[in-house]
C-alpha cells in the first residue's frame, strides 16, 4: 500500500461539547476517551497502513496544536494545510487533493476527520484493505456504518445488493424515527462516516466536473499559498471566495462512480455528550465519569471533572465542570448545547472561544484571578520556548519565577531569573520573556492598568510567525 496517503481533517470547533471542546481548543485536540488527543488517535489508527506521510487539512489557529500534537506521536506530515477561514469538506479535501499532486503522483487519499472513534483498528485496517482495489480502478468509495440502531442524527447511504464494495444507490437525510427502524430492518442502509478512499486525480475529475468554481478557487489559493518549514498558508482571498460545501452535496451525491463498503468497528463519531457516553466505559450502573467524581445511587450518567463533584439519586443526566463553566444537562436532550454556545456568543462573552487556561506555541497561560485594573496569570513556557519580542500600551507587568529559568529582555537589558526572583516590566517598554532551560519555566504574572485585554500587544519579533 505504497500509495496510500491518509488525509487528516482537523478543521472543526466541536461546539456540541461545550464546555469542554471550545473554538480555541476544539474536541479533536482532547483527550476525551484515551490519554491521547483524538487526532493523536486518528493518526495512530492510519499509520500501519500508510505508504506516505499524511497531509493535514487544519485551521490556521489551530496550527501549532495540530503541529506539537502530531510530533508528540512520531508523525511527520508532509503538509499541514492551514484554511483562513471554514468551507466545509468538498473544498479541504481539494486543496489536500492538488497538495498531493504536486510531486507528480497520483496517491490514493484515505480522508478521515480527526474527531471519530473507532474501537476495533484491525477490523478498520481489513475493510480499508478490501475498498482498495475498487479505488484504484478509479471509484470514489465511502465507508458505510452498518447501523446499531434507529439512529435519527445521521444521514444514511443505500447500497445495492450484494457484497464487498457496491454502487451507491443513494444519500437520504437524517430519517424520522419510523424510517430509520425501516432502513434498520432492511440491511441495505448504512450510516454515512464521512470517511473516503480514493484516487486524487478521480475525485478532482469529479469536483471539476459538477463544481468548477469551487476547484477553480481552492488552486488559486494553493498555488498562492504561503509556505514555511511546518505550514502551508492557503490564500486567504482566494479560499474566502470558495464555495463552501460538503463532499456529500458537492460530488458524491452526483457522481455515477459512487461505491460505499460496510464497516463494524465501533465507530462512532463522538457528535454530542449522549456519543462520548455511549463511546467511554461505564460501570455496572452504566456511569461513566472522568476525574474526581463521587457519585451515590446514579445511573446511566457521564460525568467529566475538574476539581471534586458530587452526584447524588441522578439518571441520564451529564455534568461537565471545567475551571470557568458548568454544563448540567438530561442526556436526551444534550443536542441543546449548541443552542447553549449561540446565547452566550450573543451575550458577548468569550466562553464559547477560549478556555481560562489558553495554550499558545511557547507553552500556556491560565488567568486565575481579575479584578478591576488587575489580573493575574500563571504561565507556563516550554524549554526553548520564547515569547514575541513586545510592548504594551496600557498596562505594566510583574513577573515571578516558580520554579525554572527565566531570560528576560527588558528594554536595552537581558537578565536571568532563578526561581523566587522577580523582574518589574513598565508600562511601554519593549520585553520578551524566554526559557533557556531545559525545564518548563513556571511563573506568576501579575499585570496592572487600565486595560488589560489580549489585543494590547505590539509585536516587534516572533519566533511563530504571528
Amino acid at each position: 500500500m505504497n500509495d496510500l496517503l491518509p488525509v487528516i481533517l482537523s478543521g472543526g470547533s466541536g461546539t456540541r461539547l461545550w464546555p469542554l471542546s471550545r473554538e480555541s481548543y476544539p474536541k479533536q485536540f482532547l483527550p476525551l476517551v484515551e490519554d491521547i488527543s483524538m487526532l493523536q488517535a486518528t493518526w495512530r489508527r492510519v499509520a500501519p497502513l500508510a505508504g506516505r506521510r499524511p497531509i493535514v487539512v487544519a485551521n490556521q489557529e489551530h496550527r501549532f496544536m495540530a503541529a506539537e500534537q502530531l510530533r508528540e506521536m512520531g508523525a511527520e506530515p508532509s503538509a499541514i494545510l492551514l484554511e483562513p477561514v471554514g468551507r466545509n469538506t468538498a473544498p479541504a479535501i481539494a486543496v489536500a487533493a492538488l497538495e498531493a499532486m504536486r510531486d507528480g503522483e497520483d496517491a490514493l487519499l484515505l480522508v478521515l476527520p480527526s474527531d471519530h472513534v473507532i474501537r476495533d483498528e484491525a477490523a478498520f485496517h481489513a475493510v480499508v484493505r478490501a475498498a482498495l482495489p475498487a479505488a484504484r480502478e478509479g471509484r470514489l468509495v465511502t465507508f458505510g456504518i452498518v447501523p446499531t440502531a434507529p439512529e435519527t442524527g445521521y444521514g444514511y447511504i443505500q447500497a445495492t445488493a450484494g457484497e464487498g464494495v457496491r454502487a451507491v444507490a443513494q444519500f437520504v437525510e437524517k430519517p424520522d424515527r419510523a424510517t430509520a427502524e425501516a432502513y434498520l430492518a432492511s440491511g441495505a442502509y448504512f450510516w454515512n462516516s464521512g470517511m473516503f478512499l480514493f484516487r486524487a486525480s478521480r475525485y478532482l475529475q469529479e469536483l471539476q466536473r459538477w463544481q468548477p468554481a469551487m476547484l477553480a478557487a481552492c488552486r488559486q489559493a494553493l498555488d498562492e499559498a504561503r509556505r514555511d518549514t511546518d505550514f502551508v498558508r492557503l490564500q486567504a482571498e482566494h479560499f474566502a471566495a470558495c464555495p463552501s460545501d460538503s463532499i456529500d452535496y458537492a460530488v458524491m451525491e452526483k457522481t455515477d462512480a459512487a461505491a460505499v463498503i460496510a464497516l463494524d468497528a465501533g465507530w462512532n463519531d463522538v457528535g454530542s455528550w449522549a456519543a462520548l457516553w455511549e463511546a467511554t466505559a461505564q460501570d455496572a450502573e452504566g456511569n461513566a465519569h472522568h476525574g474526581d467524581v463521587i457519585a451515590l445511587n446514579c445511573r446511566n450518567t457521564y460525568a467529566h471533572a475538574s476539581r471534586l463533584v458530587a452526584m447524588i439519586g441522578l439518571e441520564d443526566v451529564v455534568v461537565v465542570d471545567t475551571d470557568d463553566a458548568l454544563l448540567i444537562a438530561h442526556r436526551d436532550q444534550v443536542q441543546q448545547v449548541k443552542d447553549v454556545v449561540g446565547k452566550i456568543k450573543g451575550s458577548g462573552r468569550t466562553h464559547a472561544v477560549t478556555h481560562r487556561k489558553v495554550y499558545r506555541p511557547w507553552g500556556a497561560y491560565d488567568s486565575i484571578d481579575n479584578g478591576e485594573r488587575f489580573q493575574v496569570k500563571r504561565i507556563t513556557v516550554k524549554p526553548g520556548g520564547a515569547l514575541s519580542l513586545q510592548m504594551h500600551h496600557h498596562r505594566a507587568e510583574h513577573w515571578i519565577v516558580v520554579s525554572g529559568t527565566a531570560k528576560v529582555t527588558r528594554g536595552d537589558e537581558t537578565i536571568l531569573l532563578a526561581e523566587n526572583q522577580s523582574t518589574y516590566i513598565p508600562l511601554g517598554v519593549v520585553h520578551r520573556l524566554e526559557n533557556p532551560g531545559r525545564l518548563p519555566l513556571e511563573l506568576i504574572e501579575v499585570q496592572s492598568g487600565a486595560y488589560l485585554g489580549e489585543d494590547d500587544i505590539v509585536r516587534f519579533e516572533d519566533v511563530y510567525g504571528r
